[in-house]
């Protein structure tokens, strides 16, 4: 078969079907361009999910009817100075999206600038262009795309349902609105009505702030630490969730490069690795970052749908967001979301109302045939008096306001410390605190001088299958340089002859075992950075206060204080909040005294 041209018409059809892929595709591309006309308040009405209408409007610069001419044109824009595709400033550029949506639907725009007298409208029909016309209309633009992919009816098959399209606009919505606190948005129609006015603030970290409280709610904007760091000529600001307020999806974290919400393999593996250790395996943390560029050392091109960039220095750019988040989360020491103290509230209230009173009748429960037989038995045969499960000896010397976790009152199922603060109770996993602060002491002590270590009066033999040994001995240099020393001790076994100082009086046995596991997890792509931590992680489990011992009141105190000193303390080492405090005001409505 010959070579021939296509047709114009199915030239825009084939680009619709990479820049417009489902209506949230189309709501992505006409906000941006009211964004990059300098809009202050822009509103999008939907039906169907978008499949039948599509509005959006803005309060824009508008086009003269030369422009609107243009704009339906391909490979028109404005977005593209000098033709220099590395000095793009704009949110869009590609000079393909109305025409590629003209081209599968009926597409009317009608816009106007401040000081004409009126405005102008045009329509495309299946990518048939009509003339410019005169239209009356307030300054601004307005588009209205209408049965989105009638003309390339197989493109149907692919969209889901009406809600499903209508919750994906709906999170572009919120994820755009995020980076722009300045403008005002509106969402209305069949699916979810959103309505974040336009900050007033001159400040652009209070306007963020108030979007954020907006969209991520107030909890977050609350609680979560505020990130701003530099290297070089590329800026990294935002809001960083704590660890202990982890999601199940990666959803909820929001990354933008000069302002374009982007979803970046590089910036979602930079986030894991600062977060590593600190939120449990398959859950993600939430957090907002904007990182700023010069626009000549990021590629914008890349991608359809804008969805991705590339860095000219991807590790100047990783190292920067490694860093600066886990710079921030450890300076936040013990924080831990105020959400874990609301949820233990949540768990002790009523899950039913009482029931109403009923008239008496003449029944025995105990003649059914159903009844439990062990209600039969006398009541203090059944609930037998149970021995003293607490230690409720109160620490008077310690005053509950001078430190942030309180001072310790009890230690009840010798498990778990109640510290008295200045305006509420905290409750300690004494196990989980303790290993948090195992592990960041001997990653202190790696990054400062090496793990100290201490020779065995005996060496531990520990009795193992060949596979296992093999896999101990492969590693034993790693081991070694964080002071477990293990040599050959025949075909079945093991003889460590060295640990760590910190690790005296462990079950050197059960740690050997839990390595062995560990080792089963590492994937190839594990760097040896992360392989270190997993090590002391295991490490540190293993040494950490046990549930079961009964601590001392100073020992309890002691390690409240060494908690408040200690970065990354919330949360233990698989991510699990070592605390929940509770306030009074909180307790006092859980007895209705409030």
């Amino acid at each position: 078969m010959a070579v021939r041209k296509l047709d114009p018409v199915l030239v825009d059809r084939i680009a619709a079907g990479e820049v417009v892929e489902r209506p949230a595709s189309a709501v992505k591309e006409l906000v941006e361009n009211a964004l990059d006309a300098g809009a202050s308040d822009i509103e999008i009405v939907i039906a169907h999910g978008g499949r039948t209408l599509v509005r959006v409007t803005d309060d824009g610069m508008g086009m003269s009817a030369d422009d609107l001419a243009l704009a339906v044109e391909r490979h028109a824009t404005s977005k593209i100075p000098d033709n220099d595709l590395f000095a793009i400033a704009t949110l869009g550029f590609r000079g393909e999206a109305l025409p590629s949506i003209g081209a599968v639907a009926r597409l009317s725009i009608a816009t106007r600038r401040r000081d004409d007298d009126n405005g102008w409208t045009i329509t495309v029909d299946a990518g048939i262009k009509h003339n410019v016309k005169p239209a009356p209309l307030n300054p601004g633009t307005r588009v209205e795309i209408a049965d989105l992919f009638y003309a390339t009816p197989a493109r149907l098959k692919f969209l889901k349902s009406d809600r499903a399209e209508a919750l994906a606009i709906a999170d572009f919505v919120r994820r755009i609105a995020l980076a722009h606190p300045h403008v005002g948005f509106t969402l209305a129609g069949d699916g979810p009505s959103l309505s974040y006015p336009a900050s007033r603030a001159s400040d652009e970290g209070t306007a963020r702030s108030e979007r954020i409280a907006q969209i991520m709610g107030a909890e977050f904007a609350q609680e979560s630490l505020r990130v701003e760091a530099a290297r070089e000529d590329v800026a990294l600001t935002g809001f960083a969730g704590l660890p202990t307020d982890h999601r199940a999806t990666a959803a909820h974290i929001h990354a933008y490069v000069n302002g374009r919400p982007v979803r970046d393999k590089l910036i979602l593996g930079a986030v894991k690795a600062a977060y590593a250790d600190l939120v449990p395996y398959g859950r993600h943390p939430a957090l907002v970052l904007f990182i700023t560029v010069p626009p000549a050392r990021v590629d914008v091109n890349v991608h359809p749908a804008k969805s991705e960039v590339r860095f000219r220095d991807p590790g100047l750019v990783r190292g920067l967001i490694v860093s600066a988040l886990k710079e921030r989360l450890g300076a936040a020491f013990h924080r831990a979301t105020l959400q874990g103290g609301l949820r233990t509230l949540d768990a002790l209230r009523p899950a039913f109302a009482p029931p109403r009173p009923q008239a008496p009748m003449d029944y025995d429960w105990r003649a059914s045939p159903s009844a439990p037989s062990f209600l039969n038995e006398q009541p203090q045969a059944r609930f037998d008096a149970l021995p003293p499960q607490s230690d409720l000896r109160v620490i008077t010397q310690e005053p509950a306001s001078d430190h942030p976790l309180g001072a310790a009152r009890a230690q009840v199922h010798d498990a778990f410390i109640i510290a008295q603060t200045g305006d509420g109770i905290v409750i300690v996993d004494q196990h989980a605190a303790h290993e948090r602060l195992v592990y960041e002491r001997l990653k202190r002590e790696r990054a400062e001088r090496g793990i100290a270590r201490q020779m065995m009066l005996i060496p531990a033999i520990i009795e193992l299958d060949s596979v296992e040994v093999e896999k101990l001995l492969e590693r034993a240099d790693l081991l070694a340089s964080l002071g477990l020393v293990i040599e050959s001790f025949g075909p079945g076994a093991i003889a460590v002859t060295e640990m760590p100082s910190a690790l005296s009086g462990g079950d050197i046995t059960a740690l050997i075992r839990d390595l062995i596991d560990g080792f089963e997890e590492w994937g190839a792509a594990l760097t040896l950075e992360a392989r270190l931590d997993h090590v002391l992680a295991t490490f540190a489990c293993h040494h950490s206060v046990r549930a079961g011992r009964r601590m001392k009141p100073e020992e309890m105190n002691a390690l409240l204080r060494e908690m408040e000193a200690t970065p990354n303390s919330g949360q233990c080492n698989h991510g699990r909040p070592t605390y929940v405090e509770l306030k009074l005001a909180d307790i006092e409505r859980l007895f209705g005294r409030r």
